[in-house]
C-alpha cells in the first residue's frame, strides 16, 4: 500500500470505535490524516464533547509534522516547552502533544499518516488507536516498545 484511501481511513475510524465499545471508553472521536497531514477521515461518536475532533486531529498532526507519535510529544512539551510553544506557533497551534496520536506505517515501515483519538483518558485513546491500525494489518507506531 502506497497511500492512505479513503476506504482505509474510514476503516481505521470505525474499526477504533468498535473497540473504543469493546473497552467501555468514553465517546470517542477519531481523525485520520493522510502523510501530508491532510484529513481524510473524522467520526464523532454521540456524545463526544465540543473540541474532541480538534483534540483528535492535532495528536494525529504533530505526529505527522513531526514524524513521531504523539506520547513523544508529551514527553518533549516537558523537557522542551520552549519547543513546543515554538512548534505550535510555527503550526498555528495544530499540535496536540498528548498520547492518542500514532503513525500508520505500511509493512515496508513507510508513513502512510497517523490516527489521533481523543476522549477518553490519553492512554487510552493511544490504546485504542494502536488496536485500530494493527487490526487493518498496518503497522502501529507511536513511538514507544510495545
Amino acid at each position: 500500500m502506497s497511500a492512505l484511501t479513503l476506504k482505509v481511513a474510514v476503516s481505521l475510524a470505525s474499526k477504533a470505535i468498535a473497540f473504543g465499545r469493546e473497552i467501555g471508553a468514553a465517546p470517542l472521536t477519531i481523525a485520520v490524516l493522510d502523510a501530508g497531514g491532510h484529513l481524510v477521515a473524522l467520526q464523532r461518536e454521540d456524545g463526544a464533547s465540543l473540541l474532541r475532533p480538534q483534540i483528535a486531529i492535532g495528536k494525529a498532526w504533530g505526529a505527522i509534522a513531526l514524524g513521531k507519535g504523539s506520547r513523544l510529544l508529551a514527553l518533549d512539551a516537558q523537557q522542551r516547552p520552549a519547543f513546543i510553544a515554538a512548534l505550535n506557533s510555527l503550526g498555528q497551534g495544530s499540535v496536540v502533544p498528548a498520547p492518542g496520536g500514532v503513525l500508520i506505517r505500511d509493512q515496508a515501515g513507510h508513513v502512510l499518516g497517523a490516527i489521533g483519538i481523543s476522549g477518553d483518558l490519553s492512554d487510552v485513546d493511544e490504546q485504542v488507536a494502536i488496536q485500530a491500525v494493527e487490526a487493518a494489518d498496518l503497522q502501529a507506531d507511536a513511538g514507544v516498545a510495545a
